[in-house]
Protein backbone atom coordinates (compact mmCIF):
# COMPACT_ATOMS: atom_id res chain seq x y z
CA UNK A 1 0.00 0.00 0.00
CA UNK A 2 1.33 3.67 -1.05
CA UNK A 3 0.62 5.66 1.98
CA UNK A 4 1.43 9.78 1.93
CA UNK A 5 2.11 11.60 4.91
CA UNK A 6 2.07 14.99 5.62
CA UNK A 7 3.78 16.60 9.08
CA UNK A 8 2.19 20.16 9.44
CA UNK A 9 4.54 21.86 12.30
CA UNK A 10 4.90 25.04 14.25
CA UNK A 11 7.82 25.49 11.60
CA UNK A 12 8.21 22.80 8.60
CA UNK A 13 6.29 20.76 6.69
CA UNK A 14 7.48 17.71 5.63
CA UNK A 15 6.24 15.11 3.46
CA UNK A 16 6.64 11.10 2.87
CA UNK A 17 5.52 8.98 0.36
CA UNK A 18 6.44 5.26 0.70
CA UNK A 19 5.06 1.65 -0.17
CA UNK A 20 4.60 -0.41 2.79
CA UNK A 21 4.02 -4.33 2.97
CA UNK A 22 3.86 -6.13 6.27
CA UNK A 23 6.39 -5.44 9.08
CA UNK A 24 9.47 -5.04 6.66
CA UNK A 25 11.20 -2.04 5.66
CA UNK A 26 9.57 0.46 3.75
CA UNK A 27 10.19 1.71 -0.02
CA UNK A 28 10.21 5.36 -0.22
CA UNK A 29 8.60 7.07 -2.84
CA UNK A 30 9.16 10.59 -2.58
CA UNK A 31 10.50 13.04 0.98
CA UNK A 32 10.77 16.86 0.97
CA UNK A 33 10.50 19.78 3.49
CA UNK A 34 9.91 23.46 3.60
CA UNK A 35 10.47 25.71 6.51
CA UNK A 36 6.88 27.79 6.14
CA UNK A 37 7.13 28.83 9.47
CA UNK A 38 3.31 28.63 10.61
CA UNK A 39 3.98 29.57 14.54
CA UNK A 40 5.51 33.16 13.46
CA UNK A 41 4.17 35.40 15.88
CA UNK A 42 1.85 32.83 17.92
CA UNK A 43 3.44 33.34 21.09
CA UNK A 44 2.75 37.15 21.01
CA UNK A 45 -0.51 36.96 19.36
CA UNK A 46 -2.03 33.60 20.43
CA UNK A 47 -3.26 33.00 17.03
CA UNK A 48 -1.57 31.94 13.97
CA UNK A 49 -0.98 35.01 11.30
CA UNK A 50 -2.83 35.38 8.54
CA UNK A 51 0.29 35.07 5.62
CA UNK A 52 2.19 32.07 7.89
CA UNK A 53 -1.59 30.28 7.76
CA UNK A 54 -1.32 31.10 3.84
CA UNK A 55 2.07 30.05 2.92
CA UNK A 56 1.65 27.05 5.26
CA UNK A 57 -1.50 26.10 3.79
CA UNK A 58 -0.48 26.12 -0.08
CA UNK A 59 2.65 23.58 0.79
CA UNK A 60 0.29 21.54 2.34
CA UNK A 61 -1.94 21.80 -0.26
CA UNK A 62 0.86 21.03 -2.61
CA UNK A 63 1.93 18.06 -0.90
CA UNK A 64 -1.34 16.43 -0.78
CA UNK A 65 -1.69 17.11 -4.29
CA UNK A 66 2.20 15.42 -4.75
CA UNK A 67 0.81 12.49 -2.88
CA UNK A 68 -1.86 11.73 -4.90
CA UNK A 69 -0.21 12.15 -8.26
CA UNK A 70 2.10 9.62 -6.95
CA UNK A 71 -0.98 7.42 -6.40
CA UNK A 72 -0.97 7.03 -3.01
CA UNK A 73 -4.38 5.04 -1.13
CA UNK A 74 -4.55 7.16 1.88
CA UNK A 75 -2.62 10.80 2.65
CA UNK A 76 -2.78 11.60 6.48
CA UNK A 77 -2.00 14.95 7.85
CA UNK A 78 -0.88 15.55 11.66
CA UNK A 79 -0.83 19.03 12.87
CA UNK A 80 1.08 19.45 16.12
CA UNK A 81 1.74 22.50 18.66
CA UNK A 82 1.15 25.97 16.38
CA UNK A 83 -2.28 24.30 15.48
CA UNK A 84 -3.32 22.72 18.82
CA UNK A 85 -2.23 26.00 20.93
CA UNK A 86 -3.31 28.92 18.67
CA UNK A 87 -7.13 29.78 19.55
CA UNK A 88 -7.95 30.01 15.53
CA UNK A 89 -6.00 26.74 14.99
CA UNK A 90 -9.53 24.64 14.48
CA UNK A 91 -10.12 27.60 11.68
CA UNK A 92 -6.87 26.45 10.28
CA UNK A 93 -7.67 22.63 9.98
CA UNK A 94 -11.09 23.29 8.61
CA UNK A 95 -9.07 25.41 5.74
CA UNK A 96 -6.79 22.62 5.17
CA UNK A 97 -9.30 20.09 5.56
CA UNK A 98 -11.16 22.20 2.74
CA UNK A 99 -8.61 22.58 0.40
CA UNK A 100 -7.04 19.25 0.15
CA UNK A 101 -10.75 16.71 0.93
CA UNK A 102 -8.38 15.46 3.99
CA UNK A 103 -9.32 16.26 7.69
CA UNK A 104 -5.76 17.31 9.36
CA UNK A 105 -5.33 15.54 13.22
CA UNK A 106 -4.46 17.84 15.58
CA UNK A 107 -2.28 15.78 18.07
CA UNK A 108 -1.78 16.16 21.95
CA UNK A 109 1.56 16.71 22.58
CA UNK A 110 1.75 13.25 24.36
CA UNK A 111 0.39 11.80 21.05
CA UNK A 112 3.08 13.60 18.94
CA UNK A 113 5.48 12.35 21.58
CA UNK A 114 4.47 9.19 21.26
CA UNK A 115 4.36 8.98 17.43
CA UNK A 116 7.98 10.64 17.11
CA UNK A 117 9.00 7.73 19.10
CA UNK A 118 7.62 5.24 16.83
CA UNK A 119 9.84 6.68 13.92
CA UNK A 120 13.00 6.94 15.87
CA UNK A 121 12.28 3.42 16.94
CA UNK A 122 12.37 2.28 13.28
CA UNK A 123 14.68 4.11 12.20
CA UNK A 124 17.58 3.21 14.64
CA UNK A 125 16.30 -0.44 14.53
CA UNK A 126 14.54 -0.47 17.04
CA UNK A 127 17.15 0.06 20.48
CA UNK A 128 16.88 -1.90 23.24
CA UNK A 129 17.06 -1.03 26.87
CA UNK A 130 16.40 2.45 28.35
CA UNK A 131 16.92 5.89 26.72
CA UNK A 132 15.42 9.49 26.55
CA UNK A 133 13.99 10.62 22.95
CA UNK A 134 14.04 14.55 22.90
CA UNK A 135 12.75 16.47 19.44
CA UNK A 136 12.98 19.73 19.09
CA UNK A 137 10.05 21.36 16.80
CA UNK A 138 8.77 25.43 16.13
CA UNK A 139 6.61 25.67 18.74
CA UNK A 140 7.37 22.86 21.86
CA UNK A 141 10.31 20.22 22.85
CA UNK A 142 9.16 16.49 23.18
CA UNK A 143 10.97 14.48 25.73
CA UNK A 144 10.55 10.48 26.14
CA UNK A 145 11.72 8.43 28.45
CA UNK A 146 11.50 5.11 26.69
CA UNK A 147 12.22 1.62 28.20
CA UNK A 148 12.89 -0.21 24.03
CA UNK A 149 9.08 0.15 23.14
CA UNK A 150 7.37 1.06 26.26
CA UNK A 151 7.00 4.98 27.20
CA UNK A 152 8.31 5.27 30.80
CA UNK A 153 7.23 8.96 30.76
CA UNK A 154 6.26 11.94 28.12
CA UNK A 155 6.68 15.62 28.62
CA UNK A 156 5.39 18.47 25.85
CA UNK A 157 7.03 21.89 26.93
CA UNK A 158 6.25 24.86 24.93
CA UNK A 159 10.01 25.51 24.47
CA UNK A 160 10.22 26.06 20.67
CA UNK A 161 12.84 27.77 18.54
CA UNK A 162 10.62 30.22 16.34
CA UNK A 163 9.01 31.96 19.83
CA UNK A 164 12.98 31.83 21.46
CA UNK A 165 14.37 33.25 18.16
CA UNK A 166 11.89 36.28 18.43
CA UNK A 167 12.42 36.70 21.96
CA UNK A 168 16.14 36.17 21.43
CA UNK A 169 17.30 37.28 18.13
CA UNK A 170 21.11 37.23 17.06
CA UNK A 171 20.92 39.00 13.35
CA UNK A 172 24.72 39.57 14.18
CA UNK A 173 27.64 37.90 15.93
CA UNK A 174 25.80 36.41 19.02
CA UNK A 175 26.52 38.33 22.37
CA UNK A 176 27.25 35.36 24.47
CA UNK A 177 25.95 37.37 27.49
CA UNK A 178 22.41 36.57 25.94
CA UNK A 179 23.10 33.47 24.44
CA UNK A 180 24.04 32.62 28.57
CA UNK A 181 20.35 33.79 29.55
CA UNK A 182 18.32 31.85 27.08
CA UNK A 183 20.21 28.61 27.96
CA UNK A 184 19.55 29.35 31.37
CA UNK A 185 16.37 29.97 30.92
CA UNK A 186 15.80 26.77 29.14
CA UNK A 187 17.47 24.97 32.03
CA UNK A 188 15.37 26.80 34.27
CA UNK A 189 12.07 25.63 32.68
CA UNK A 190 13.52 21.58 32.51
CA UNK A 191 14.19 21.76 36.04
CA UNK A 192 10.88 23.03 36.73
CA UNK A 193 8.30 20.87 33.94
CA UNK A 194 9.90 17.82 32.97
CA UNK A 195 8.66 15.30 35.29
CA UNK A 196 10.91 13.63 38.18
CA UNK A 197 11.60 10.25 35.74
CA UNK A 198 13.19 12.13 32.57
CA UNK A 199 15.26 14.71 35.53
CA UNK A 200 16.77 11.55 37.40
CA UNK A 201 17.49 9.69 33.39
CA UNK A 202 20.50 11.51 34.16
CA UNK A 203 23.64 9.62 31.99
CA UNK A 204 21.12 7.63 30.09
CA UNK A 205 21.28 7.12 26.39
CA UNK A 206 20.04 10.78 24.19
CA UNK A 207 18.57 10.36 21.26
CA UNK A 208 17.48 13.51 19.52
CA UNK A 209 15.44 14.07 16.56
CA UNK A 210 14.32 17.22 14.04
CA UNK A 211 16.40 20.10 12.16
CA UNK A 212 18.21 21.55 14.66
CA UNK A 213 19.91 17.79 15.89
CA UNK A 214 20.26 16.57 12.10
CA UNK A 215 21.57 20.13 11.00
CA UNK A 216 24.31 20.13 13.90
CA UNK A 217 25.19 16.61 12.75
CA UNK A 218 25.60 17.64 9.23
CA UNK A 219 27.84 20.52 10.41
CA UNK A 220 29.89 17.98 12.54
CA UNK A 221 30.18 15.79 9.65
CA UNK A 222 31.16 18.78 7.27
CA UNK A 223 28.59 17.40 4.70
CA UNK A 224 28.41 19.89 1.51
CA UNK A 225 24.78 18.38 1.21
CA UNK A 226 22.76 16.56 3.85
CA UNK A 227 23.26 13.32 3.84
CA UNK A 228 20.53 11.25 5.84
CA UNK A 229 22.33 8.07 5.62
CA UNK A 230 25.22 9.87 7.11
CA UNK A 231 23.32 11.94 9.78
CA UNK A 232 20.91 8.74 10.71
CA UNK A 233 23.14 7.45 14.27
CA UNK A 234 25.68 9.67 13.70
CA UNK A 235 27.14 10.54 17.70
CA UNK A 236 27.15 13.90 18.77
CA UNK A 237 29.28 15.09 21.24
CA UNK A 238 28.82 17.68 23.59
CA UNK A 239 32.19 19.35 22.47
CA UNK A 240 31.13 19.27 18.99
CA UNK A 241 28.34 21.08 19.75
CA UNK A 242 30.66 23.85 21.49
CA UNK A 243 32.04 24.07 18.40
CA UNK A 244 29.33 24.48 16.30
CA UNK A 245 27.68 27.15 18.63
CA UNK A 246 31.54 28.95 18.15
CA UNK A 247 31.18 28.82 14.54
CA UNK A 248 27.82 29.63 13.86
CA UNK A 249 27.92 32.47 17.09
CA UNK A 250 30.68 34.23 14.96
CA UNK A 251 28.34 34.88 11.85
CA UNK A 252 25.63 36.74 11.23
CA UNK A 253 22.64 35.26 9.93
CA UNK A 254 23.35 35.54 6.31
CA UNK A 255 27.03 33.92 7.16
CA UNK A 256 24.77 31.43 8.83
CA UNK A 257 22.23 30.92 5.81
CA UNK A 258 25.41 30.78 2.82
CA UNK A 259 26.81 27.54 5.30
CA UNK A 260 26.04 23.99 3.52
CA UNK A 261 23.28 22.08 5.08
CA UNK A 262 21.37 24.93 6.41
CA UNK A 263 18.24 25.06 4.70
CA UNK A 264 16.34 27.97 3.80
CA UNK A 265 14.53 29.76 7.10
CA UNK A 266 16.51 27.91 9.55
CA UNK A 267 19.46 30.13 10.03
CA UNK A 268 17.92 32.42 12.65
CA UNK A 269 17.24 29.08 14.96
CA UNK A 270 19.44 27.54 14.98
CA UNK A 271 21.32 29.15 17.39
CA UNK A 272 17.75 28.75 19.82
CA UNK A 273 17.78 25.33 18.66
CA UNK A 274 21.69 24.79 19.87
CA UNK A 275 20.79 26.87 23.25
CA UNK A 276 17.98 24.01 23.81
CA UNK A 277 20.67 20.88 22.81
CA UNK A 278 22.88 22.30 25.04
CA UNK A 279 20.49 23.13 28.17
CA UNK A 280 19.05 18.90 27.52
CA UNK A 281 22.66 17.84 27.83
CA UNK A 282 23.73 19.50 30.66
CA UNK A 283 20.43 18.47 32.39
CA UNK A 284 20.72 14.85 31.64
CA UNK A 285 24.48 15.10 32.25
CA UNK A 286 25.20 13.51 29.12
CA UNK A 287 28.01 13.63 26.72
CA UNK A 288 26.31 13.33 23.21
CA UNK A 289 23.33 12.96 21.43
CA UNK A 290 22.87 10.27 19.18
CA UNK A 291 20.94 11.97 16.20
CA UNK A 292 18.29 10.40 14.67
CA UNK A 293 17.49 11.37 11.22
CA UNK A 294 13.46 9.90 11.53
CA UNK A 295 11.17 11.16 13.49
CA UNK A 296 7.80 12.54 13.89
CA UNK A 297 6.95 12.24 10.21
CA UNK A 298 8.54 8.56 9.75
CA UNK A 299 6.08 7.77 13.10
CA UNK A 300 3.39 9.11 11.11
CA UNK A 301 3.57 6.75 8.48
CA UNK A 302 3.88 4.15 11.15
CA UNK A 303 0.51 5.23 12.62
CA UNK A 304 -0.96 5.10 9.29
CA UNK A 305 0.41 1.35 8.70
CA UNK A 306 -0.42 0.08 11.21
CA UNK A 307 -4.18 1.77 10.63
CA UNK A 308 -4.66 0.77 7.06
CA UNK A 309 -3.61 -3.04 8.29
CA UNK A 310 -6.19 -2.62 11.19
CA UNK A 311 -8.77 -2.27 8.65
CA UNK A 312 -8.09 -5.33 6.43
CA UNK A 313 -10.28 -8.22 6.04
CA UNK A 314 -9.26 -11.11 7.23
CA UNK A 315 -9.32 -13.98 4.94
Amino acid sequence: MRIATVDVGSNTVRLLVADLAGPGPWRVVDHDQQVTRLGEGLAAAGRLGEQPAARTLEVVRAYVERGRRLGAARVRIVATSAVREAVNGRAFAAAVAAATGVTPEVVSGEEEARLTLCGVRRGLGDPVGRFVVFDIGGGSTEYILADGAHVGAVASLPIGVVPLAERFAFPEAVEWARYDALRAEIRGQLERDLPAPIRRARGMRLVGTAGTVTTLAALDLGLARYDAGRVQGHRLTRVAVQAQLRRLGALPVAGRAALPCLEPGRADLIVPGIAIVEATLGMLDAEAVTVSDWGLREGILVGAAEEASARRPVI
